[in-house]
This record gives C-alpha cells, sequence and structure tokens, in this order.
C-alpha cells in the first residue's frame, strides 16, 4: 500500500487555524488511511491508503473542510516524491532551517521566479510542483515577495528530511 505525506495549509499552533495533531490523525484515520503519524503541530501525516495520490489529496481537504469550515489546501506527495525533493535540494551552503521548501498544489508555471523581490537576497529554484527558497537571514523577518508562493505551504529542510524519513521507515516496514 502506498506511503503519502500530506502537508497542510493555513494550519497553525495557535490562533483561528489551529488544528490539534490528535484530531488530524483521528480525521485520517476516518478516511481510512492507515499507519497515520504526525509530526509536529503544524499540519504533516504520513500515512497509507490504496487511493491515488489526487483522490487521497481530495478526500483530505474535503474532510478537513468539513471540520474547520473550509478546505484548508492539502499538499500529498508520495514517499519517492519527498524523497527526491530532498535530494535534489539545492542551496547546499544554505542552514537546513533557513531553506524552505513551497509545496504547491499544481505544476509552478516556468516563469514563477520572474516577479520575485529579494531584497535582502534571497534565493529560490523552481522545482515541479515546488519552489525552494534560501533565506540568508531566516524568513522572519524576509521582505521576500513572490506571488507564485501564495497557493503553498513551506516546510524547511529539516522538517522535509523527516517527513521523507519517517515515510521510507514505514515503507522499510511493509
Amino acid at each position: 500500500m502506498p506511503v503519502y505525506i500530506a502537508l497542510l495549509r493555513a494550519v497553525n499552533v495557535g490562533g483561528t487555524s489551529a488544528l490539534p495533531m490528535a484530531e488530524l490523525k483521528a480525521i485520517c484515520e476516518g478516511l481510512g488511511f492507515t499507519d497515520v503519524k504526525t509530526y509536529i503541530q503544524s499540519g504533516n501525516v504520513v500515512f497509507r491508503s490504496d487511493e491515488k495520490e489526487t483522490a487521497a489529496e481530495k478526500k483530505l481537504d474535503e474532510a478537513l473542510g468539513r471540520k474547520m469550515g473550509k478546505p484548508p489546501g492539502v499538499m500529498v506527495r508520495s514517499r519517492k516524491e519527498l524523497g527526491d525533493i530532498v535530494a535534489n535540494a539545492p542551496f547546499p551552503d544554505a542552514k537546513p532551517s533557513f531553506l524552505l521548501v513551497y509545496f504547491l498544489p499544481e505544476k509552478a508555471p516556468s516563469d514563477a521566479l520572474e516577479k520575485m523581490v529579494a531584497p535582502d537576497g534571497e534565493e529560490a529554484k523552481l522545482a515541479t510542483r515546488e519552489i525552494y527558497v534560501h533565506y540568508p537571514n531566516g524568513s522572519g523577518r524576509s521582505k521576500l515577495k513572490l506571488p507564485a508562493l501564495k497557493s503553498g505551504t513551506s516546510r524547511n529542510l529539516n522538517t522535509v528530511r523527516k517527513l521523507a524519513e519517517m515515510a521510507a521507515d514505514m515503507e522499510d516496514g511493509d
């Protein structure tokens, strides 16, 4: 059974979009997903499903929409895709916590980086359904403007590596 990683958009530790990870796990299990494991309080879940990636993504987004009042936006990737995202990460000298991977709901347009305004020396690289952004001074105070990121959700490289590891461990446990 395939292993998937779901990354939820607009789910925060506090505030109006708070979703306890125990509830996220219960929702996933209620959808028939198995071996469900969450990681940190920012909307990351690893699971197995017989569904196709797009079907699992849609089911989870709709279920969360019913729970939260509106669908948050869910990006699902396969274990292999996430492994490739880690393996192909650019900016090898960047601190992993300063390199964010923005997961997008669909393929980024080829001109996605043309409107980038990077006043603090931020660098970006386009992948298929992801955009990597290196924030040399951290992302917290960055004034980066990149419209293509708006529909996505980001995780730093440390988190992406951990999720890829969790997914690989789950798959190896077959």
